[in-house]
């Protein structure tokens, strides 16, 4: 059984390993905006930075043995509706299809529920074009298209 909860400073560690795979994937796709080997400090600070962040709430998914498995982080936007726009969705590929994803989600929802949202948002890369059953699976629905160049 799978414990979706809110992180803690203390769960910076076990958050490492999996952003580290996905930053490595996201990199391999997009060296242009992302690291392949961001360093560790670095990752940390990142997930101090959201941790402090009063819009932002940082979940994340424990096994029964109490290793964190996945993590979500979502960020309230305050406009005329309020938005919850689910930034990143990681969970730990020996984890895949066992539900941890759509835990996460669920506790999302939950999160823009309290904060009085009324629309859930996620953004997902075009190289990840394979999550997008699992996002559609989840209730999710294609909303817009972002484009880019280099400059």
């Amino acid at each position: 059984m799978t414990t979706i909860r809110e992180a803690s400073p203390g769960d910076i560690d076990a958050k490492i390993r999996p952003s580290g795979m996905f930053q490595r994937l996201h990199a391999r796709h997009r060296p242009d905006l992302f690291v392949a080997e961001p360093s560790r400090a670095g990752l940390a600070e990142r997930f101090r930075g959201w941790l402090r962040d009063e819009a932002a709430t940082l979940l994340v998914a424990e096994s029964d043995d109490g290793e964190v498995v996945g993590y979500t982080l979502c960020r309230v936007e305050r406009r005329e509706a309020s938005v919850l726009t689910m930034e990143h969705l990681a969970v730990d590929p020996a984890d895949a299809r066992s539900g941890v994803g759509a835990a996460l989600v669920e506790a999302v929802r939950d999160v823009g529920r309290r904060a009085g949202c009324r629309r859930l948002v996620a953004s997902v890369w075009e190289f990840t074009a394979a999550a997008r059953p699992f996002y559609e699976a989840v209730g999710l629905r294609p909303m817009q298209v972002r484009m880019d160049q280099p400059l």
